[in-house]
């Protein structure tokens, strides 16, 4: 199926590594020039740019901490200078931060996680709406988790900063609609990154976790990239102002799967 991504102007924020590098790479091969944003590890970014260009696309990287508002115009503003605008951003960076309860964690810290997961999303999100309700046409892709509506414990700001995402997602799609530009969110589970290899290395808490996903496996990254790269082509066209899970069933509640 030809999604009609060829030539689309996408940015992949923390597009290096883990879900954002296979997001990254369904995109450019799909036939759309990719901009991968990072922060840290520019050799993998600059890998995956040369990986594209070999294959005869367009890629872009850009370095900018994503909480940084000055950091995130001027990616964008190297976006208008290299390919004119941009058609879809894919807002996946993120951190899930210091472990510990309410009344134990470091404002700072906890702080830090607004910072990049909400505020930082809002950031690009902005930057990109206004090219795109501008041009009247345009995507924006948030990536959430399932902890927008799991509850998460030592987790307290991870789970505010993914809920305030997906509420702030449909107010965007709200105001964006009438100008022909949609905003939603994809939401993974448990997916096999890096971010979460302590838990699917160990065999005891990767038995737990399967315990907790009804179609008993952990995603891949490319789960979520497929997912990703159809919401943002024209054949999501009707679809704005939700969340699309990809967790294999997580938040269907497993546990009341024989009456709770």
């Amino acid at each position: 199926m030809d999604l009609g991504l060829t030539n689309k102007r996408v940015l992949v924020t923390g597009g290096n590594s883990g879900l954002g590098a296979a997001i990254a790479k369904a995109f450019a091969a799909e036939g759309a020039r990719v901009a991968i944003n990072y922060l840290i590890n520019p050799k993998q970014s600059d890998t995956l740019v040369k990986e594209f260009t070999a294959a005869g696309g367009e890629a872009l990287q850009l370095m900018a901490d994503i909480s940084d508002p000055g950091a995130v115009e001027a990616m964008f503003s190297a976006i208008d200078d290299a390919w004119g605008g941009i058609d879809i951003l894919v807002n996946n960076a993120g951190i899930d931060g210091e472990y510990g309860f309410g009344w134990e964690a470091d404002p700072d810290a906890w702080g830090k996680v607004i910072d990049v997961n909400l505020k930082g999303t809002y950031l690009c999100a902005h930057q990109a709406l206004k090219r795109m309700v501008a041009q009247r046409s345009g995507v924006v892709l948030n990536t959430t988790s399932v902890h927008e509506v799991i509850a998460w414990a030592g987790y307290s700001a991870y789970t505010a900063s993914k809920a305030g995402v997906s509420m702030m997602s449909k107010s965007l799609a709200q105001e964006a609609a009438p100008h022909g530009v949609r905003v939603l969110c994809v939401a993974p589970g448990a997916i096999r990154t890096p971010i979460n290899q302590a838990v699917w290395q160990d065999a005891e808490g990767y038995r737990d976790l399967l315990t907790k996903i009804p179609l008993g496996r952990i995603g891949e990254p490319e789960d979520v990239a497929n997912i990703a790269v159809m919401l943002a082509s024209d054949a999501a066209s009707y679809i704005t102002g939700t969340t699309i899970f990809v967790d294999g069933g997580m938040t269907d509640y497993p546990s009341f799967a024989h009456g709770g």
